[in-house]
């Protein structure tokens, strides 16, 4: 059988309508080599569903680049009759009796589902370490030293493998874009309400955006254009009618005015990174577009990672109250619903998610709403007020991914630093604003990857894949995987 593996969805596309190879072909092989994954990436394989569907597509759609791909679903994402547990044992055994709409769009697009993949357990993490599976590796490393970032970890680690080209992810404060550039990997957060979370399991919904992950800009165009939409099963989806994503691609960029945050490049000592980035600038501005920096309170940016963290975990514990082994969760005996619930609670879920609960809690706690809730909710504002103030004069904000390549599991960043305040931490302005985000690779340290990132108006993705691919131009990195064996 030949290796298709590195291939994009659009070179895939080629080769299907080509009938080259078939939906079948693509899919065994992404199942044996899901079977052999090494990174702790699998929470269900889907082959029977997978098998089945793949065996039923004869005729190539050549005006449907999905039809007859193979995907990953992230397993807080509903389906119908496939176990859903989002890496939490409080979930164990739980089979939705629906699709999330995002699974039912691929579906009707004729791709084809081959796993659900781990993730940090409830989606609330950002290493790869907190499911109830354990550990999820990034592929880049076959020793197993370095994470893949989080939450969506296994999406993450299944794509750069090379197991599928594409795979469904979500993003609450930087889940998909951050494991994008400790991957290799184009990782796409759209506007908030582009897309319908309906089936999305909820952490903090004022955040949360469905997003996925591919290994080329016009691969997250395609997949947008699928995604995109008006949902009646989800009110907080968009009316705003859904373009063509692909439009602006190819176009130039002459004259588009672009931000870089300095005090965001000055929070990382990463010269390999701080180099690759200028000389993207310095192409980007040969090719007509004018790249300015900007300056942002650093005092305002340190403060995004405790405000970010009041806010989702008030929002998660509300949200997550469900879980208490009535409504949802195995149940054990007691002699009260609070004696049932307790019990539940405590085995169903691990410490981290029941240190967060507390501090959600304890946030919303009537005598503690103003210092702690409500605080945040207005440095929320005063974020998006300040990121609002630069796009109302440039186009796009062109910043730095992530201040170095995948750290190691047993790295111990200082928490109180700029580096992690900041460098580590920035990208959660885009779920502050809401805005469209995605990240790109720009190189290489030590055989791992370094990413880029790039945030837009809202509702302006066309602007922002056009800048991304123009990018992608400039490094020539796409179709990326981790070398086998290595």
């Amino acid at each position: 059988m030949k290796n298709y593996r590195n291939l994009t969805i659009k070179e895939l596309h080629e080769l299907l309508v080509k009938k080259e190879v078939t939906p079948l072909e693509l899919t065994k092989e992404a199942l044996e080599l899901a079977k052999k994954d090494t990174n702790n990436a699998i929470e269900y394989l889907m082959e029977k569903e997978a098998l089945e569907i793949a065996s039923n597509l004869k005729e190539p759609e050549v005006n449907n680049p999905l039809w007859g791909i193979p995907f990953i679903i992230k397993d807080n994402m509903s389906t119908k009759d496939v176990p859903t547990t989002a890496s939490s044992n409080i979930l164990n055994g739980y089979v939705p009796l629906f699709d999330a709409t995002v699974v039912t769009k691929l579906k009707e697009a004729q791709a084809v589902p081959i796993c659900k993949a781990t993730l940090d357990e409830l989606a609330m993490g950002g290493t790869g370490t907190t499911g109830h599976l354990g550990t999820t590796y990034n592929p880049y490393d076959r020793s197993h030293k370095h994470l893949v970032g989080g939450s969506s970890c296994g999406s993450a680690a299944l794509v750069a493998d090379g197991v599928t080209p594409l795979a469904l992810a979500s993003d609450t404060g930087d889940s998909t874009r951050k494991p994008a550039s400790y991957a290799g990997l184009v990782g796409f957060k759209p506007t908030w309400s582009r897309i319908s979370r309906f089936g999305l399991f909820p952490f903090a919904p004022s955040l949360d955006t469905i997003g996925f992950f591919t290994r080329s800009v016009l691969d997250s165009a395609y997949t947008l254009n699928v995604l995109a939409g008006r949902d009646l099963n989800d009110s907080t989806s968009s009316t705003k009618e859904v373009e063509d994503y692909t439009r602006l691609l190819n176009e130039p960029i002459k004259g588009k005015k672009i931000a870089i945050i300095k005090e965001i490049n000055e929070a990382t000592s990463d010269k390999t990174l701080l180099d690759l980035f200028a000389k993207t600038v310095k192409e980007l501005e040969n090719k007509g577009a004018e790249v300015h920096y900007v300056s942002v309170s650093r005092h305002l940016l340190e403060t995004l990672f405790p405000t970010y963290f009041v806010i989702s975990c008030a929002e998660a514990t509300s949200n997550n109250a469900n879980l208490d082994g009535v409504k949802f969760g195995p149940a054990y005996d007691g002699a009260t619903y609070q004696e049932v619930m307790t019990k539940a609670r405590t085995k169903g879920f691990s410490e981290l998610i029941k240190r967060r609960f507390v501090i959600g809690s304890y946030a919303l706690m009537r005598e503690n709403q103003n210092e702690l809730f409500l605080r945040a909710q207005k440095n929320r504002r005063r974020i998006v007020e300040e990121i609002n103030k630069i796009l109302e004069e440039y186009d796009l904000i062109y910043t730095i991914a992530a201040p170095s390549v995948a750290p190691t599991f047993d790295n111990a960043s200082d928490k109180l630093s700029d580096e992690y305040l900041i460098a580590d931490n920035h990208l959660v302005i885009g779920n502050f604003t809401g805005l469209p985000s995605i990240t790109i690779p720009v190189g290489f340290e030590n055989d791992l990857p370094l990413g880029v990132n790039i945030m837009g108006k809202d509702f302006h993705e066309a602007e922002v894949l056009q800048l991304a691919n123009k990018i992608e131009e400039i490094t020539g990195l796409y179709g990326l995987v981790a070398k086998e064996g290595k």
